[in-house]
């Protein structure tokens, strides 16, 4: 018995002990403390969702490589909001500080997932199947045999239950435990682990193909128009997208010219105008000494030379037209690319003249492929096909603003400072040209004809030199994938002894690594193998007399773990 005053002397000396303290990680067993936490598959997997959401801005604001123009006039339009994200690196997302951290670190964990992994697979393939359970009966499925005397002895019977096994793609080790009971273990399924290794070595592997693609690719575009040559330089490219560590020696000094370009479309009233095909017809040379090839673009069929891959993105008409100034020189000559505004292919055409004296001239409008006018007076385009070509044009005349050195869209005409020459609410009206025509501009401005009609091919040209790197490391995921997912690790045991009255029990257990739905299949065919083999002419029966199959067996046996 404890007296009040001990009691309380006791709680005292309690308190006055010290609090246990913890031993310091240090600095080294910090470092593996976050090594371990980086190459977990926990991680890996945050990592790689944390991956797609910081792609996410990519594709809701404009990007800096693939347009600096238009990121400029957002960070214009938005002078609160777009220094911010500039800060935050969002016009340059997928060269950013925070979007390449992310990036290396999923790749390290992965690294660091995989590695560990590969080795504990090697050591498990190279070890010997586990030992026999004392007790198969509470394996999940589970069967017994009862072989007559004669030739076959416990021996033999495990011997050629290790033959059946190894058939069936076990790997087999024969054993004999304590003299009297021979037993043989079985093992399959590795297959599955590999096929998750290579799933993630695969993965690894397209992330190392992106980036080598990022750093050493490009992608330009430039729109051809009929009878002009492309050369892939840099001046020859309407915009360029060069990869990080890109260098002019990767480009090929190869040339596509555009000799014809044919549209098919569709004159069933059901789909009327509807295009039905594209064909370009084009003269490549891959060198400038080299002999020119003709070879033929289509929509998903690209043209593949100098390492590039040149497809088909868009189409439409170039009027060609000439622009003669006050002085009746030919300040401009040559086509004018329109841009298609419907499926009929109304297009919108702007045509600057800087070099026209005494002013500048600009143009803007539409051009109709086959002109027809409604009750009201308005001109629209009948037939996609170029049946009756016609420009509807407005004149300008001023500073188109081109000498300040700012960029400007060519496809754009800015009317806030020009003066009008020509529309339709004008005086004088708007240009309309047929083919062949000319029209003179007001107050001596000079003219505009319409002198033919060809058409032109929007081209998008990329260089990916690890392309056929990520198709190979995909297919081999999916591959890895499909292994991982189909293929079931199993385990199956067989142990044989003789009776007293002369008969060789066998008895069998099988094991799944998981799930495997397909495991009491196996465990039937093993028990049709075992009989076919050993019980040719005769079926076990149980105790009361009735016949007893594997398969009945495993269904009342509880599912048990591997002892």
């Amino acid at each position: 018995m404890m007296y009040p005053d001990k009691e309380d002397h006791a709680l005292a000396e309690k308190d006055r002990r010290p609090d246990v303290s913890l031993p310091a990680l240090g600095f080294v067993g910090t470092l593996r403390w976050a090594w371990t936490q980086l190459t977990s598959m926990r991680t890996a997997l945050f990592l790689l969702l944390l991956l797609a959401v910081a792609a996410v801005p990519g594709s809701l604001f404009p990007q800096r490589p693939a347009n600096p123009a238009v990121v400029t006039q957002y960070i214009r339009n938005n002078p609160e909001a777009g220094p911010v994200l500039d800060w935050f690196q969002l016009f340059d997302v997928y060269s950013s500080v925070w979007f390449s951290a992310i990036y290396l670190l999923l790749f390290i964990s992965l690294i660091g997932c995989v590695i560990p992994r590969a080795m504990v697979h090697a050591r498990a393939v190279r070890s010997k199947p586990p030992r026999t359970p004392r007790r198969l009966s509470r394996m999940p499925v589970y069967g017994t045999l009862a072989i007559p005397g004669g030739d076959v002895t416990a021996g033999s019977a495990v011997t050629d239950a290790a033959a059946m096994l190894k058939k069936r793609g076990y790997r087999v080790d024969v054993r004999d435990e304590d003299g009297k009971t021979p037993s043989v273990g079985a093992e399959r399924g590795f297959t599955k682990e590999l096929g998750n290794l290579i799933f993630h070595v695969s993965l690894i592997g397209v992330l190392v193909s992106v980036a080598a693609g990022g750093l050493f690719g490009y992608r330009g575009q430039k729109i051809l128009v009929e009878g002009d040559t492309f050369v892939n330089t840099l001046v020859g490219y309407d915009s360029f997208n060069p990869g990080t560590n890109f260098s002019d020696n990767q480009l090929e000094p190869y040339s596509v010219t555009l000799d014809n370009f044919d549209v098919r479309f569709d004159r069933q009233l059901t789909h009327y105008g509807q295009p039905i095909d594209f064909t370009a017809t084009m003269t490549t040379k891959a060198g400038p000494d080299a002999e020119p090839e003709e070879q033929i673009l289509k929509v998903n069929a690209p043209l593949t030379i100098g390492g590039t891959s040149v497809y088909l993105v868009g189409n439409g008409y170039a009027p060609v037209v000439t622009v003669r100034d006050g002085d009746g020189n030919i300040a401009y000559q040559g086509p004018v690319v329109s841009i298609p505004q419907d499926g009929l292919f109304t297009s919108l055409v702007v045509i600057k003249v800087p070099d026209a004296q005494p002013d500048q001239l600009g143009f803007v409008g539409f051009f109709l492929p086959t002109a027809a006018v409604d009750e009201n007076g308005v001109s629209f385009s009948r037939d996609p096909d170029p049946f009756l070509p016609q420009l509807n044009l407005n004149s300008y005349y001023g500073d188109l603003g081109l000498d300040d050195g700012e960029p400007k869209n060519v496809y754009v005409l800015d009317t806030e400072e020009l003066t009008e020459l020509n529309s339709r609410n004008s005086d004088d009206g708007g240009i309309v040209l047929d083919a062949g025509e000319t029209q003179e501009l007001p107050d001596g401005k000079g003219s505009i004809t319409f002198d033919g009609l060809r058409r032109y091919v929007a081209l998008d040209i990329t260089h990916d030199p690890a392309q056929v790197g990520a198709l190979v490391f995909s297919s081999l995921a999916l591959a890895g994938l499909s292994a991982s997912l189909f293929i079931g690790r199993r385990r199956a045991w067989v142990r044989a002894g003789t009776h007293d009255d002369g008969r060789v029990m066998v008895e069998y257990g099988l094991l799944a690594r998981g799930e495997d739905h397909r495991l009491a299949g196996e465990g039937g065919a093993l028990d049709k193998l075992f009989r076919e083999r050993w019980l040719a002419d005769t079926a076990p029966t149980d105790e009361h007399g009735d016949m007893e199959t594997s398969s009945a067996r495993s269904s009342r046996q509880p599912h048990g773990k591997d002892n």
